[in-house]
């Protein structure tokens, strides 16, 4: 298959890319436990993003996972995940913040050099000032590779689930339309560790799909959000 575009996100680090519509975003995690926090944005309106909550309510999920349409504010298709090696990506927890990184104990640049360990919030906020955005973009987002469960404690709380992904497991995305993509390579934020992992993205042109498709076929919401997505470059 043809690819377009391929690059490699270091562990802990972030990056950003425009994604034009029927295009394929394949993203391929490099080492075990890797990570990657998502945010999406609609390229065509600057406050149309991902809105997880209608995402997973309109499904009737708790997670990530194939063929799922990733939905905006508006109830417009973004992406489908039109396919990946795992059934679960978590979208509930957050990115890191600074704080998560801290805790492991100090770390800069000039002791640490690449290996300096900064937040998925600080590398997100590198790249969305790179678009002209800043903090009031940050959303909620999906944190891919990763997976989380509930503890066996009293207060049921959620816990990370260590081995989830290991090297060479996969996920795609097909944008849906002209979309602005912003990730980070940082450990998800309830990971005890910092052993964070290389991802490698590559953007193909998608397949053409009709009425069979299974993102289409999921649900009706599904299917409206792809229909809304179509309109936009009717």
């Amino acid at each position: 298959m043809t690819v377009l575009l391929d690059h490699e996100i270091p562990p802990a680090t972030a990056w950003s890319l425009l994604l034009r519509a029927g295009r394929d975003l394949h993203l391929t995690a490099r080492q075990d436990g890797a990570n990657c926090t998502l945010l999406l944005f609609a390229a065509s309106d600057r406050v149309d993003r991902l809105n997880i909550p209608d995402t997973l309510k309109s499904q009737m999920s708790a997670r990530i996972c194939a063929p799922m349409v990733l939905m905006s504010d508006r109830g417009t298709a973004l992406a489908s995940v039109t396919g990946s090696s795992l059934d679960w990506h978590d979208c509930i927890t957050g990115h890191s913040l600074d704080h998560h990184a801290a805790a492991l104990g100090p770390s800069d640049y000039q002791n640490d050099r690449n290996s300096w360990r900064r937040s998925a919030r600080a590398g997100l906020l590198s790249e969305l000032r790179k678009h002209g955005r800043d903090r009031a973009d940050l959303h909620a987002g999906v944190n891919l590779f990763s997976k989380v469960a509930i503890a066996d404690d009293e207060r049921g709380s959620l816990g990370f689930v260590p081995g989830h992904a290991v090297a060479g497991d996969w996920v795609t995305l097909r944008a849906e339309q002209d979309l602005l993509v912003v990730c980070s390579t940082a450990p998800h934020p309830l990971d005890p560790t910092w052993a964070p992992g290389a991802v490698r993205a590559e953007v193909r042109p998608a397949a053409p799909y009709g009425a069979d498709d299974p993102s289409v076929t999921f649900r009706e919401e599904s299917a409206r959000a792809l229909d809304a997505a179509k309109a936009v470059f009717a």
